[in-house]
This record gives structure tokens, sequence and C-alpha cells, in this order.
């Protein structure tokens, strides 16, 4: 067998040139064998099969398992495939495999690369904060300081019980004189409320509520609503129907609104991307999507991998949306600032 050998360069002082013969290494075998353009076929078949599942998201039925709306869930995370099938096309040093990672890349990059950047703005009228609390929240009490330091005026909860609701009106007060609780939701405000009243989200107890905030910039019609939880099971798929007849429900109050400007702070347990979710989010922005800096992921708290908890207006404009530091709470609190007076 023929020996391989291979030329050292040298600098102009006589040292090797070991990023050469590395650069060399890497390379070699790009023509050997079945070639650069036949090898790692598999790996460009995965690469164009996440590109597919990206783009076309929304032809994925719901019909089995509801499917399209877990994907959909998740839909970011998708990218996380993008550098490792590119690794593993350097490994299998396949030019087809690397032309093929790019599709996902652009894809991914197409539909997600506008909420890597800050397009957070300065000034707005008001700040408003939604968090689901958690039933089970060990400190309900140093949860509501860590809310009411946030300096917000308009603050909604989401799953309060009977026993805690007491503990977070005292410690609420001194920052917010005005709050109304309705079933398991409620809203704190430094300025006043009225029309307060439950919204039928048709679950047959409240879990949502409807009231008017009267700022020294204009009324405004804040909806707080935590929707039903969705689940994973192996023998059902992604069980989201209550969830999403709940969606329905609560975008049909939103749609008869009469005040044109609007405000839903909530746990929604469904991303923007969920089309089950589309009777809310077809008429409302996401102040995260229009104003936000990078994802912002809400839940779980201890590693947050999707925004189930929302703020979404309409009839006014975004100016900055981010999430507040971890709670007692298995969710993060998120806030926006928005503008109600004409620009």
């Amino acid at each position: 067998m023929a020996q391989q050998t291979y030329a050292t360069e040298t600098h102009s002082g006589g040292s090797p040139d070991r990023r050469g013969s590395r650069l060399r290494r890497l390379t070699s075998g790009w023509g050997e064998g079945r070639g650069p353009w036949r090898r790692g076929l598999i790996v460009a078949a995965l690469a164009l099969a996440i590109a597919l599942v990206t783009i076309l998201h929304a032809q994925i039925p719901n019909s089995i398992g509801n499917l399209g709306s877990l994907n959909e869930t998740f839909l970011p995370w998708l990218g996380v495939f993008v550098p490792l099938l590119f690794l593993l096309a350097v490994i299998r040093k396949s030019g087809t495999a690397l032309i093929a990672v790019m599709v996902p890349a652009i894809v991914w990059v197409n539909l997600f690369g506008g909420l890597l950047t800050d397009k957070g703005g300065t000034g707005g009228d008001v700040t408003l904060v939604t968090h689901n609390v958690n039933a089970e929240n060990p400190d309900p009490a140093g949860t509501a300081r860590d809310l009411a330091a946030s300096d917000a005026d308009v603050v909604a909860l989401e799953e309060l019980t009977a026993r805690d609701v007491p503990v977070y009106e005292r410690a609420l007060a001194g920052a917010y004189p005005h709050h109304s609780v309705q079933g398991t939701v409620g809203v704190w405000s430094k300025y006043p409320l009225s029309a307060t009243a439950p919204v039928d989200i048709k679950l047959g107890w409240t879990r949502a509520m409807r009231a008017t905030v009267t700022t020294p910039y204009g009324k405004i019609a804040v909806y707080v609503a935590h929707l039903p939880s969705v689940r994973v099971k192996l023998n059902a798929g992604f069980t989201a129907s209550q969830r999403d007849e709940s969606a329905d429900a609560l975008g049909a109050a939103i749609r008869e609104e009469p005040l044109a400007k609007t405000a839903l702070l909530g746990d929604l347990n469904g991303t923007m991307n969920d089309r089950s979710l589309n009777a809310v989010t077809a008429q409302m922005r996401s102040t995260q999507g229009a104003a936000g800096n990078g994802f912002g992921f809400s839940w779980p708290a201890s590693f947050p991998m999707a925004r189930i908890d929302q703020i979404m207006v309409k009839g006014v404009e975004p100016v900055s949306s981010w999430t507040l530091p971890r709670t007692g709470s298995d969710h993060l609190p998120v806030a926006a600032r928005i503008q109600l007076r004409a620009s």
C-alpha cells in the first residue's frame, strides 16, 4: 500500500503551519470513496424533513392527537437540529448534506429571525403585567411583593385560590388601590376599575374576566384569562379540545368588546403559532412579537421552553415587552409597556 505523505508548510519564521495541516486532515477524503455528493443522504433527508415540518406547520392536521398544535407549541425549537445536522454533514464530509442543511436554516431565520432582535422602544403610557401565580405557590406573599416591585400600572393574576386571595389582597393593597377577583383570576390596578364581570369561556366555573381601566390617557378594556391546560398522552396525543373551545369563546367575547382599546392578559396555555388559538390571535397583536426582545419564553420557569403567558392588544401600540424574574410560581411573569395616546 502506498504511503500517503503530507507536505509541511512553514511560516517565514520557520515554524510549521499547523492550521494548514488541520484543514487538510479535515477535508481529506471529500473526494474519495462514494464522493462528497453521494454521502450523507440520510442527513440531507432529515434536514429537508425538518424544513418541511417548519414551513408547512399549518398543514399538519390536528385530527390525529392534535399533532399540528403540538408541533406549533414548540416550533422554534426545531432550529436546534440545524447545527447538529451541520456537524453531522461535516463529519460525513458530504456536500449534499451541507447544502440540504441550509434549507431549514433559511426557513427558520425567515420565520423566527425577527424575534432575535430587540424591537422594544422607550416611552409608553401604561405598564401591564400578567402572572400565573400557581395554586401551589409556597410563597404567595413573596410573589405579590415581587410583582408590586415591578411598578406596573395593571397586574393580572391567574390560578388564584380562595386560600391565597386574601394574601395577595393584603400584599398588593398599598400599590394597587383598585382590584377585582372573579373566580380564579383577578386584576389589580393603580387606576379605577369599572364594569368588572366574569367572562364565560364554557368551563362551568370562572377562569376569565373583563374590566374597564380608566387611565389618565383614556379607557382600556382589560381581559384576564386562564385557558384550560393541555396534556400530552401516549394514547391520546396532545389533548387540548377543552382549551380550544374556551379560546373560541374568549375570542367571541373580545370580538364583541365595545371599547376600541383592548388588552388581553393571561395564561393561554398555547403559543401565538398554535392555530387552535386563532379566534384570539387573529384579532390581537402579541406585545412580545411586536416590541419584545427574543422569544420571551415563560414556561416552565426552571427552563422556559414556550411562551404560553401572553399580553395581547388591539387599538393600542405596544412599546416594549419582557419577562420578569422568577417568583415562587412555575411560570415567569411577563410585562409590556403600551401607548394609549395617539402618537
